[in-house]
C-alpha cells in the first residue's frame, strides 16, 4: 500500500535563502539562469561571505517568507534579490516575494540580467515589477556591443542584449530606480558600458 503523504513530502532544503552583508539583506532564491557568463563566481566557489548558496531545491514562497520572518527586516536598506542564479527565472515568485515585503515597507531591490521579457514573452515584466512595488533594479550589462555580450555571457536566448537595454530603459521610464553594472575586465570598454547607462538615464557600477 502507498503512503501518499510520504511521495507528497517536499525533501529536506539545504542552502542558504537570506543572507547579509553591507547593511542589506540578500535573497538566494534560485541557482537557474539564463546566461552562462564566463566570469561567474559558481564556477569557482560555492557561495560569498561564508555563505553556501548552492540550493539542493529552490525553496517554495513559504519557506523564503518564514526565511524572511527570521530577521527584522526594518534593520536593513534593502531586501535584495540576488544570489546565485538568475531571480527572475521564478518571476512569479519575486513578484509575490516583492508585494509582502512591499506592504511592510521594506525597500526592495532586483539584481537581474534583463533577460525577463525574453524568458516571459506577451508580459510587460517591468510594469508588473512596478506594481508589485519593486523600488529599485541593477541591471548587468557587462558588455558595449551585442557581439562582445554574447561572447562573455553567453546568453540562451537570441536577443538577449536588447532585451538588456530594453529592460533598463522601460525601468527608468517607469520610475523604478535603475542601475547598470559591468565587471571590471579587459574584454570591455568601461567608458563605453558608463555612457550607454548613463543615456538611458540609470546610473552606472563597475563591479
Amino acid at each position: 500500500m502507498k503512503d501518499n503523504n510520504k511521495e507528497n513530502t517536499i525533501p529536506m532544503f539545504k542552502g542558504t535563502i537570506g543572507y547579509e552583508a553591507f547593511g542589506n539583506l540578500y535573497l538566494n532564491i534560485t541557482n537557474q539562469c539564463s546566461a552562462n557568463c564566463t566570469f561567474c563566481i559558481r564556477d569557482g566557489c560555492d557561495g560569498v561571505y561564508g555563505y553556501n548558496l548552492r540550493l539542493s531545491r529552490e525553496p517554495t514562497e513559504q519557506e523564503i517568507i518564514s526565511d524572511l520572518e527570521k530577521h527584522d527586516l526594518s534593520t536593513y536598506k534593502e531586501v535584495v534579490f540576488t544570489g546565485f542564479g538568475e531571480p527572475t527565472c521564478r518571476f512569479d515568485t519575486v513578484l509575490h516575494i516583492t508585494k509582502w515585503l512591499s506592504k511592510k515597507g521594506i525597500n526592495v531591490r532586483l539584481d537581474t540580467n534583463g533577460h525577463a521579457a525574453l524568458m516571459y514573452p506577451g508580459r510587460n515584466v517591468v510594469e508588473e515589477l512596478k506594481s508589485a512595488g519593486m523600488d529599485a533594479v541593477s541591471v548587468s550589462l557587462n558588455a558595449e556591443s551585442e557581439e562582445i555580450y554574447n561572447k562573455i555571457c553567453k546568453p540562451k536566448y537570441e536577443g538577449s542584449y536588447q532585451a538588456v537595454l530594453d529592460f533598463a530603459k522601460e525601468a527608468v521610464r517607469a520610475g523604478i530606480k535603475t542601475r547598470m553594472t559591468v565587471v571590471g575586465q579587459d574584454a570591455i570598454d568601461i567608458d563605453k558600458c558608463e555612457k550607454i547607462a548613463t543615456d538611458i538615464g540609470a546610473t552606472f557600477r563597475v563591479r
